[in-house]
């Protein structure tokens, strides 16, 4: 077995957290801004463990929140659109915009993108790259919001700070809420808007309880163990 070897950043940020405690969202977010700063801006991240039975048809968690503080992070953003729609999709900041000829650049190996919105017009087109953008969780689609017919709404969305929840195969669900520089408020209010997300999608063939395990970390620190009704008030 690999021994994992710690930073001292890491090891110092770790006294501060009591493994045992389950921390209240307040309390957590304050343990986070008190450590010792990092070399860069690090994500905060929300991570579930959901009861979920990923065999069941709605068993995989798919959807969008949009970050009442935004995530922190640029995306660039690709459409797939026509006419009125592309000069919407360009007028809102769609870093790329085609028809076609975007479909055929994408076949031969463009993926300087970290997000993809169509019109539903274009799925036909779009679907041809289902072997490249799907394995990436690129694919657009209307579970997401990335189908739209107004393509220019949802690009603006998406620049604010929309981002998209997925769940894994064993239930686990990870979630970037924003950057440490954030307020300590504005942190608490994207947590809560992701929890609440979560929360309501939850599927009918889920039993028992829904959320079984949430914790918070930052990319380069020890989790921590969260109250879960701290962040449904």
């Amino acid at each position: 077995m690999a021994i994992v070897v710690r930073s001292k950043r890491y090891r110092e940020r770790e006294k501060q957290v009591d493994k045992k405690r389950v921390y209240s969202i307040d309390e957590a977010v304050e343990v986070l801004k008190n450590f010792p700063a990092g070399k860069f801006d690090e994500t905060m991240d929300l991570n579930f463990q959901l009861g979920v039975d990923t065999k069941q048809p709605d068993g995989m968690i798919r959807g969008s929140v949009s970050l009442p503080n935004g995530s922190g992070k640029k995306v660039k953003i690709i459409c797939f659109c026509k006419g009125e729609g592309a000069k919407d999709a360009s007028e809102a900041g769609a870093d790329f915009v085609g028809a076609e000829e975007l479909v055929q650049k994408v076949q031969g190996g463009w993926l300087e993108f970290d997000v993809v919105v169509s019109h539903p017009d274009m799925m036909r087109e779009v679907s041809k790259l289902g072997r490249i953008l799907g394995p990436k969780g690129l694919m657009p689609s209307p579970k997401t919001g990335t189908v739209a017919t107004d393509v220019g709404k949802t690009v603006r969305e998406l620049k604010k700070g929309k981002i998209e929840i997925r769940s894994d195969k064993t239930g686990g669900l990870h979630v970037g809420c924003g950057k440490l520089s954030f307020t300590k408020d504005a942190l608490i209010e994207n947590a809560k808007a992701v929890v609440r997300a979560v929360s309501d999608m939850k599927p009918a063939s889920a039993k028992g309880d829904y959320i079984q395990g949430l914790s918070i970390s930052i990319t380069q620190g020890p989790g921590m163990k969260l109250q879960l009704a701290s962040l449904l008030k």
